[in-house]
């Protein structure tokens, strides 16, 4: 750098990129990479640093992606131990917790040449001793095939084991293939990932070229391709400096002095002064090389990244799919899918089968329990009631019961062996806080906890659970007691209101009816007194279809159509209640639910440890003043009967397996209404804890092939109470289940009453008046009595009388033609009859 240079392409070191971009950046001189892959080196720092190769940042992406699919989530991590490696493992970290992975145990490996077999041997014996069985290698070649031979040596690439090597492996198997046998036997089945370069005529062309130049001593890398478009992007930049009018000139930079006999000559170094535009130029370029397309995006960073993913097996290796930040895992090239919409669901994500180390087609589960002998610490609550969940062998370490036994049953479903003490918790005289013994595993004080435990919200943000194998929610424990169906038994079935509207729709039914009929019929007239018996007579006699006034109108008879509808299906149903009411014996108490609960100021009784207490008073909002409380079955007979006027609780919320247990001895006590939480009992483990999921599997295995309900019988199926199971307060019927017919009856009222009103104003204009013309009236006052007369008038009969009597005579005047024409001499003879008497 002592002679005027205006970019520098290389070098092939991330460590040594670092150092050299502080120098270009006081010089204005870009830098273009090949090789130096570290994601810290970024625009921000080092604003005249190009990478132009694809940062190590996509690589761990791919990593993570990988881990992902195949559904492992912890990984080991061997890194060299510069800025390279360490930051190579952060952001595979990053990467890992996106997907809810995380690295367990990362070793460092000094960069110096100095490490050696045994230092190399010490690390993979702790790497060994790990739970992960997943190894991330991210080092160079020499570093990474000693690694490999130690760790075939320990037969840590056999069964079980997944080794993934970055694209410092490919480099290796790409220019220097075929490796000794010796060397290729140590890395069978390993995972490696190489930068993905299209196929193409250049590509192939240019390949050609290389082997005709090396004789095919030397095969090319990834690294190569790259190195060469760097060439080629830099060409085609200063082609566009020149063009643009750049002039190629240098400014001394005075603040360099060169050491007393260092040989540095830093006064010699000088600023470009057109360095800039030509970093825009680079970073504007937009060309197709032998890598494919090399166009920037706004983070200085090449487009379209893409990894090819490879198997080694036998004496090669095999690409099983790619990666590309466009599509995720695909068997795809990703420049076929570029002409696609991106789609990164899990659905789509595909790679080839595997042959993994050990030479199996079996995907290992990625994780092992240590070999160091230490036993799995698993927590068991110390019970003092309701010991056919959990409980501890008197004298003894042993436990027992229902939790135990499904526990004890799903690891023996296991496809490896789990070594495992009970520890209790507790102090034996009151049951424990749930809520401690689980926030232990946090703590690393438990491996797991074993027992009745509610999966429950605010515990799996911390925990994850297995499959639930109880199902459970909280309920409401009640005094009962059996109603007797007294002297007013018969208002049972409806509600009060329902009672009212029923009562008015009678009368309203009737007096329209007496509107519609009272001109008409003669039964709907007289006396008030008597019109207003006969009105409600009417009403409430059509409750049993025995009224004797007959209907004239089609109005009337319309309406009551529809009324003895409504009547129908009200009776029907006031008779099937009255009759369950009275042949069914019928459970109440005052307590409803936990809505009545709430809204009460009684207090409540739940159990010690729950997380009723923290629901009850945190969810429902109920004062932690009024909460009671309990410790055993016992205290919970005792308060319940006490009640809450004597010292005791009105209810009891506890969980619905504890409850049935205690009803199973208990008949005097029901649970009322319904149960307001969904969860389940689970066992607990660490957050992301491989055995949690094998154990859900397992559990599950145990209640498709019906040993969960035999567990469940053997210590839950005890004799239950005989008296009546009916549930409390039988609900009373409601006007919300009628309001249809009522408002179809009201309907049929109204429309008749409207026609009725039309039919006696066509009247009131139709009928002449005394001192007025048709239609008017000499007053308001005089309009509305003469109206009121009009309706009680009683319609004339006259005008129907004449109609039938000229109907009559024509219809007999017609018969009488008709007979002459069909008896003549009939006719004469009557006709000889009437002379001979006039």
């Amino acid at each position: 750098m002592e002679t005027d240079i205006v970019a520098i392409i290389g070098p092939q070191s991330s460590v040594v990129a670092r150092i050299i971009s502080h120098v270009t950046n006081q010089l204005q001189v870009p830098l273009l990479s090949f090789a130096a892959t570290d994601p810290s080196l970024n625009s921000l720092q080092f604003p005249f640093f190009v990478q132009t190769t694809h940062s190590d940042l996509h690589q761990m992406a791919a990593i993570s992606d990988v881990v992902d699919y195949y559904g492992w989530k912890q990984v080991t991590a061997i890194y060299i131990d510069d800025d390279y490696g360490r930051n190579g493992m952060s952001a595979l970290g990053d990467k890992l917790a996106e997907r809810r992975c995380r690295i367990s145990y990362k070793v460092g490996v000094p960069p110096d040449s100095g490490v050696n077999r045994t230092d190399i041997l010490d690390m993979l014996i702790k790497v060994a001793s790990m739970e992960s069985r997943v190894i991330v290698l991210h080092v160079n070649p020499d570093v990474g095939f000693e690694v490999f031979s130690v760790a075939n040596r320990l037969q840590m690439m056999g069964n079980g084991w997944v080794w993934i090597a970055t694209n410092w492996l490919s480099s290796v198997l790409d220019s220097a293939s075929p490796l000794p046998s010796e060397t290729m036997d140590s890395i069978q089945g390993v995972l490696f990932f190489r930068q993905h370069t299209p196929d193409s005529d250049r590509k192939r062309a240019f390949y050609s070229r290389w082997r005709k130049l090396t004789g095919g001593s030397l095969g090319l890398n990834s690294y190569g391709l790259y190195a060469y478009d760097s060439v080629w992007l830099i060409a085609h930049a200063i082609d566009a400096f020149f063009n643009q009018g750049g002039i190629i000139s240098f400014t001394n930079y005075s603040r360099l002095r060169s050491v007393k006999d260092s040989g540095l000559h830093l006064e010699a170094m000088s600023i470009f002064d057109d360095g800039k535009l030509l970093l825009n130029n680079i970073l504007q370029s937009n060309l197709v090389g032998l890598t494919g397309r090399i166009k920037f995006d706004t983070d200085r960073s090449l487009i379209l990244p893409a990894y090819d993913v490879n198997n080694v097996f036998g004496t090669g290796f095999k690409r099983i799919g790619y990666w590309s930040n466009y599509s995720g895992l695909t068997v795809v090239p990703p420049e076929i899918l570029y002409t696609k919409p991106p789609n990164r669901s899990s659905a789509n994500q595909e790679l080839y089968k595997v042959i993994w180390p050990g030479d199996t087609l079996f995907t290992p589960r990625g994780w092992a329990f240590a070999n160091n002998g230490k036993q799995l610490r698993i927590g068991v609550p110390l019970r003092v009631s309701f010991r056919e969940f959990v409980s501890q062998a008197r004298g003894t370490d042993t436990f027992k019961g229902f939790c135990i036994d499904v526990f004890t049953s799903a690891i023996t479903l296991l496809p490896y062996p789990v070594q495992y003490q009970f520890i209790p918790f507790g102090d034996g005289k009151n049951n424990p806080s749930y809520t401690e013994l689980v926030y232990k595993i946090t703590t690393g004080f438990f491996d797991a906890v074993v027992g009745d435990v509610a999966i429950v919200t605010n515990r799996t943000k911390i925990l994850d659970f297995t499959q639930p194998y109880v199902a459970s929610g909280l309920v409401v424990v009640a005094p009962f007691r059996k109603s007797n169906s007294g002297a007013w038994a018969f208002l049972g079935p409806f509600s009060a209101r329902l009672w009212i509207v029923t009562g008015c729709f009678f009368f309203v039914v009737g007096l329209v009816v007496w509107i519609l009929e009272h001109r008409i019929n003669d039964e709907f007239r007289g006396p008030p007194k008597r019109q207003i018996i006969t009105v409600i007579w009417f009403s409430l006699s059509t409750l049993f279809s025995t009224h004797r006034e007959n209907t004239m109108s089609t109005l009337a008879r319309f309406v009551l159509l529809i009324w003895l509808f409504v009547v129908l299906i009200i009776n029907s149903n006031y008779t099937a209640s009255l009759t369950s009411i009275l042949t069914v014996q019928q459970l109440s108490s005052h307590i409803k639910g936990i809505e009545s609960l709430k809204e009460s100021d009684e207090p409540v009784g739940y159990q010690v440890g729950s997380f009723a207490e923290y629901y009850l008073s945190e969810e429902i909002g109920i004062s932690k003043s009024r909460l009671v409380a309990l410790g055993s079955p016992e205290e919970y007979a005792k308060a319940l009967q006490l009640g809450p006027g004597k010292g005791g609780v009105a209810a009891i919320v506890d969980e619905r397996p504890y409850v049935e247990l205690f009803l199973a001895g208990q008949c005097t006590f029901r649970i009322v209404g319904r149960e307001f939480t969904k969860s389940g009992w689970g066992f607990a483990f660490p957050r992301d804890s491989p055995l949690a999921v094998d154990m859900s599997t397992a559990i599950l295995a145990l209640s498709e092939n019906g040993d969960l309900q035999r567990i469940h019988d053997k210590w839950l199926m005890q004799s239950t109470c005989s008296s009546d199971t009916s549930e409390l307060e039988a609900d009373k019927l409601y006007l919300r289940s009628f309001w249809g017919l009522f408002l179809l009856c009201g309907l049929a009222c109204f429309i008749s009453l409207v026609i009725y009103v039309l039919q006696i104003i066509r009247l009131f204009y139709a009928a002449p008046a005394e001192s007025a013309s048709p239609g008017q009236c000499p007053s308001r006052s005089g309009c509305i009595r003469r109206l009121l007369t009009l309706m009680d008038q009683k319609e004339d009969p006259t005008k129907n009388a004449s109609k039938r009597r000229k109907l009559e005579r024509s219809l007999s005047g017609k018969d009488q033609d008709g007979e002459s024409l069909r008896n003549p001499k009939k006719k004469e003879t009557e006709r000889t009859i009437g002379a001979t008497s006039t």
